[in-house]
């Protein structure tokens, strides 16, 4: 059974007291209270609103094959990693810097997936090539459009290298960046070794976000 999208609430809900809290994280809050992904995510035990990103690039990109391997860089606190395991994968492996909760049905490993031998071991739990390599990652932002857009980049990058290392034939990337979408040169080596690529937004991704995701699938290995 397919989750229950969520509808926005009839009513603001405001906070009890702004006692002790900045302008920030007010705004944060009140954002939080009032949003129906936040409350459906609660609702439906998923760790994060950013799981319903991964369900709604799923829906339209057929990314997540029943008994495939899912690689979720980034992974923590890991609700991309339990849509992997929901929708059939058979070997899902989350892997961030952080230490996060263990997801049932998925492999999670804390550390640096830049790192040679991380990428060995990643290899070893995931039994050779991956099928889908995942990258939510992103920096914190400095409201400085264009650092903010260079730090992702060099994110997305570096997830981009290390999927084209591991993905099997045919397999799909898919990593987040913002708007103004993927630079040139990695949007040109993407097309190179993948069959198609494309920019998608999902409607869980708030409005006034400029995340755009970019999908990329039909890998082509090196010749």
């Amino acid at each position: 059974m397919p989750p229950k999208k969520p509808t926005p609430r009839s009513e603001a809900v405001s906070l009890r007291t702004a006692k002790g809290r900045s302008t920030s994280q007010q705004h944060w809050l009140r954002r939080q209270l009032n949003d129906p992904y936040v409350a459906a995510a609660r609702a439906q035990g998923w760790r994060s609103r950013a799981a319903f990103k991964l369900l709604d690039l799923d829906d339209r990109f057929h990314l997540i094959g029943r008994g495939s391997k899912v690689i979720d860089l980034g992974a923590a606190p890991g609700g991309w990693t339990q849509v992997a395991v929901k929708r059939g994968a058979a070997t899902v492996v989350g892997v961030d810097l952080l230490a996060m909760d263990a997801v049932p049905g998925a492999l999670t490993v804390q550390g640096d997936f830049t790192d040679p031998a991380m990428q060995d071991k990643l290899a070893e739990l995931i039994g050779g090539r991956a099928d889908l390599v995942l990258s939510d990652m992103a920096p914190n932002t400095t409201g400085h459009a264009a650092t903010d857009h260079i730090r992702i980049m060099a994110l997305a990058e570096l997830a981009l290298a290390f999927a084209t290392g591991m993905l099997a034939e045919g397999g799909h990337f898919v990593a987040k960046v913002f708007q103004g979408g993927s630079e040139r040169q990695m949007l040109a080596e993407m097309k190179r070794r993948f069959a198609t690529v494309r920019h998608a937004k999902p409607p869980s991704s708030r409005k006034e976000s400029s995340e755009l995701y970019v999908v990329a699938s039909g890998f082509r290995p090196p010749g």
